[in-house]
């Protein structure tokens, strides 16, 4: 027998369940496919952090911030817990070239009214009274949370599951299927055929396997991480922290940096866990298709860079490393987007390591998108048209 929805989310990860959410509260009947179970693809390898200072001045930080907003709010409209604490985040510098750089990007992002700014390196230590003594400054941003991907999940799914949404979880989509004009009809699955005339694209890495069931190229590659987790200790770091560094990785900036860790483009992360006694340590990007082995020469990298910035991690042990891909698009801005040349195929991936902070605005703007609303931004900067038209 087949089941008839408004819209039907394949992709039960941060972005999938986000969408379902705001779309059933838009009033839609909506059917959220999962070829495995929610959250069990890049949204549980990842960190647990939704930031605004690693986003790039313009739509890139506007949709991070909303987002941060937008979270203040379902705080108080999910019943389920998902440990959200707006604590900030500090960038460090590790040279005098970095910090100018670090400055102006501040600058730049504090013109755009968000609260970053500069610190000096007592006023860094005075924040994080570990981190290491020598460098030469950094910046820091209140904007920023922290969050636990996986509670945030089910945290979509549970509010709205039974009134409006329906999960089919262990589902393989095996085909979409068109009407004589090319839109959307109906969905076959592993667990049979869903109707539909409105499909969303949410399976983040594996998008442009569902592009191709229509006709379409989804420009978007894995690009792996690998995060270390520290053993239990006393808390010793108070929020997120990073070096400029990351950006220079995650953006390509021209900036000499050690052969090594260009070479696994290594960057120094760290973030407490929401009870404060272990802590996530990164990280690597690569380009390695969907390979998640966590090479060793990587793992040393990682913690040695840490400890370069917090000298006490030399004092912990590392009691787990784990790898997740990335959803990469070569402009580092996500589709959030209808596809015109198939009427009702939607697609909302691409978010690279940010699924996690932009994905209450992403889910907001596509239930605006299909509901007929006016999106809360412009929308042509997140279209797949981008590329069609480059």
């Amino acid at each position: 027998m087949s089941k008839a929805y408004d819209v039907v989310v394949i992709g039960a990860g941060v972005i999938g369940t986000s969408c379902a959410y705001h779309l059933v509260k838009k009033g839609l009947k909506v059917a959220l496919i999962e070829k495995s179970d929610v959250a069990s693809g890049t949204s549980s390898h990842c960190d647990s952090a939704a930031l605004l200072v690693d986003k790039q001045p313009g739509v890139d930080a506007a949709l991070g911030y909303a987002s941060i907003q937008r979270f203040k709010e379902l705080q108080d409209e999910l019943s389920y817990d998902f440990d959200f604490v707006n604590r900030g985040c500090m960038y460090v510098c590790e040279t005098e070239i970095e910090l100018e750089l670090a400055t102006k990007y501040a600058n730049d992002l504090a013109a755009e009214g968000y609260r970053v700014f500069p610190l000096s390196p007592s006023e860094m230590v005075e924040r994080e009274p570990f981190v290491a003594k020598d460098l030469p400054g950094g910046l820091f941003s209140e904007e920023c949370a922290g969050l636990n991907p996986f509670k945030l999940c089910f945290a979509f799914v549970e509010e709205v599951k039974g009134k409006g949404l329906d999960l089919y979880d262990h589902t393989v989509v095996t085909g979409i299927n068109l009407n004589q004009n090319n839109g959307v009809e109906s969905i076959e699955t592993s667990n049979g055929l869903f109707k539909t005339k409105q499909v969303i694209n949410c399976c983040g890495v594996w998008a442009p396997e569902l592009g191709k069931m229509v006709g379409i190229d989804i420009p978007i590659i894995p690009r792996k991480g690998v995060i270390l987790l520290t053993s239990a200790s006393f808390p010793f770091v108070n929020q997120k922290v990073q070096e400029f560094g990351y950006m220079v990785s995650k953006f390509g900036m021209e900036v000499k940096r050690d052969p090594l860790l260009e070479k696994h483009e290594v960057s120094f992360t760290l973030e407490p866990s929401p009870e404060g006694h272990n802590a996530l340590v990164g990280s690597s990007r690569n380009f390695s298709g969907f390979d998640l082995s966590t090479e060793i020469d990587i793992i040393e990298t990682i913690a040695k860079r840490a400890i370069r910035f917090y000298p006490i991690l030399a004092e912990l042990n590392c009691v787990r490393a784990y790898a997740g891909v990335r959803p990469f698009m070569e402009d580092h801005l996500p589709l959030i987007t209808e596809v015109e040349e198939v009427p009702g195929y939607y697609i909302a991936a691409g978010h690279e390591g940010d699924g996690i902070s932009m994905a209450p605005s992403t889910g907001r703007l596509i239930s605006e998108l299909l509901a007929g609303d006016k999106p809360f931004m412009d929308l042509t900067p997140f279209s797949y048209s981008r590329y069609k038209e480059a």
